[in-house]
């Protein structure tokens, strides 16, 4: 590979970690808006969970396109769907939750684990098509492809936490009820747009 296609590949990779990151700064905005005296190794988990599911999923897309690429492409008109639906129930139990306040750790009740695994699928699961785009590339591109993606998200991440958290503690009690709505608008989002 010359230096002018490294140059592309990097680039290519960059502009795909920021697009697909959005969902998951949105969604990492939301947990600082919902928790907002989160610490910084909580931080550095959310966003390495969220890149983690960023790296993983186009190397899954990557090799169903190598092995099972008809039973793929079937599968990946149900991606919008899940999103909506985990994006949905997450948001509407942060909705829940702020109106219903039981008790002063909530924050940490709605940001569980299997909260925070749901919500890295959520956001990465349109990542799966990425696969697609690069089913050209051998393994070890592929691979490199997602880890700048990973990394590009935990940052993006790592940003977004720390603006909702600022923001969160300006909003207060009204900011579960905000993340919950940004959470369902996302998963809305991801849904409409899957048919434009």
């Amino acid at each position: 590979m010359s230096f002018g296609e490294w140059l592309i590949f990097i680039l290519n990779s960059l502009a795909f970690g920021v697009g697909l990151a959005m969902d998951a700064f949105s969604v990492s905005l939301a947990n600082g808006l919902n928790d907002p005296k989160m610490s910084r190794k909580r931080e550095c988990v959310i966003a390495g969970t969220y890149a983690f599911f960023q790296i993983v999923m186009p190397l899954i897309g990557w090799f169903c396109v190598h092995t099972a690429a008809q039973k793929f492409k079937a599968f990946s008109r149900f991606i919008p769907w899940i999103a909506l639906l985990l994006l949905c129930y997450i948001g509407g139990k942060m909705l829940w939750e702020g109106f219903h306040p039981e008790d002063e750790n909530s924050a940490e009740k709605v940001l569980s684990v299997a909260t925070l695994l749901t919500q890295g699928v959520a956001t990465s699961i349109d990542a799966l098509s990425v696969g697609f785009t690069i089913e050209k590339l051998t393994f070890p591109f592929a691979l490199t492809e997602s880890l700048i993606i990973g990394l590009v998200t935990f940052a993006i991440c790592m940003v977004g936490l720390s603006i909702g958290k600022k923001f969160g503690v300006k909003l207060a009690g009204k900011a579960t009820v905000l993340g919950g709505i940004i959470l369902i608008a996302i998963g809305l989002e991801i849904f409409i747009k899957s048919f434009l």
